[in-house]
């Protein structure tokens, strides 16, 4: 704290000092106020008002600070925002081909619902994926980048929406339409050469009609041919449906490989009002 000095002063009190200015008698000396105003706090500035200079940390303090830093604004990303994944099979194409790196955004089911034609991400019901495809980061490095969303995670599965808790899904004949409802789809986002109602090679027909529970989801991939979807889990607990708590978010855009790079968007089909007629 900066020190008052009081050596200038102009008069000096000292005992015993006499004045060299002649004494004047009390009636003649001439009156004089003096307004010294309130006393001045002390100031924390230096001698020349500058401002004490903040102690910096060592760089290696810093760089302890920024990557814990870092660390937690990409975890937060991952828990509430975003989340990176890959693509490992053919069951999504042409909509997601196999290697696809994908964006999954979680914001769209903070308070809003999810809707029939949604592609989601969600965890494995039980028994969806085999030991290989439930497989984690195999070094701690792959493991910190997987826990911040950095690093593809395994035991998630990836399928489009059918039906919703109250729907009736049905396909009469692996020729047939897939209803919903009683509307049929117009599901042009399919392979060409794949009938909406086939079977995958190995799979029993999909001729079938089920009511999918409350907060539950009918799900199949849109390469009906190589999809182990609800259809084939109708003989499982719950039937094929899977818990909508299970979602982890609505797939939003693929990022990689970049002539494939762009937003993911419901189909028009979906948007059908009379789809509603019997859903709950």
């Amino acid at each position: 704290m900066a020190r008052h000095d009081e050596s200038g002063q102009s008069a000096d009190r000292g005992a015993g000092l006499r004045s060299s200015i002649p004494e004047q008698s009390p009636d003649s000396r001439p009156t004089q106020a003096f307004d010294e105003g309130p006393p001045t706090a002390p100031t924390r500035d230096g001698p020349e008002g500058e401002q004490p200079k903040r102690r910096q940390l060592p760089w290696w303090q810093e760089l302890i600070a920024l990557l814990a830093t870092a660390f937690i604004l990409a975890l937060l990303v991952k828990t509430f925002f975003l989340q990176a994944f890959y693509i490992p099979s053919a069951s999504m194409e042409p909509t997601l081909m196999t290697n696809d790196k994908i964006l999954v955004e979680k914001v769209s089911y903070w308070n809003g619902d999810i809707h029939r034609g949604d592609v989601v991400v969600f965890d494995d019901p039980g028994g969806w994926l085999s030991s290989a495809d439930e497989a984690h980061a195999s070094n701690f490095i792959q493991r910190g980048l997987e826990i911040v969303g950095l690093y593809p995670t395994g035991g998630h599965l990836v399928k489009r929406v059918i039906g919703i808790g109250g729907d009736t899904v049905a396909c009469a004949s692996p020729n047939a339409r897939l209803k919903v409802n009683g509307i049929p789809l117009d599901e042009s986002y399919l392979p060409n050469t794949v009938r909406p109602c086939a079977a995958a090679a190995g799979m029993p027909s999909r001729s079938f009609s089920v009511t999918v529970p409350p907060d539950h989801l009918w799900v199949m991939g849109d390469n009906r041919a190589n999809s182990a979807d609800s259809t084939a889990h109708l003989e499982q607990p719950g039937g094929g449906a899977v818990p909508a708590d299970d979602v982890v978010g609505k797939v939003w855009a693929i990022v990689w490989p970049a002539d494939r790079a762009g937003f993911l968007h419901r189909p028009a089909t979906f948007n059908n009002p009379q789809l509603d007629g019997s859903s709950s």
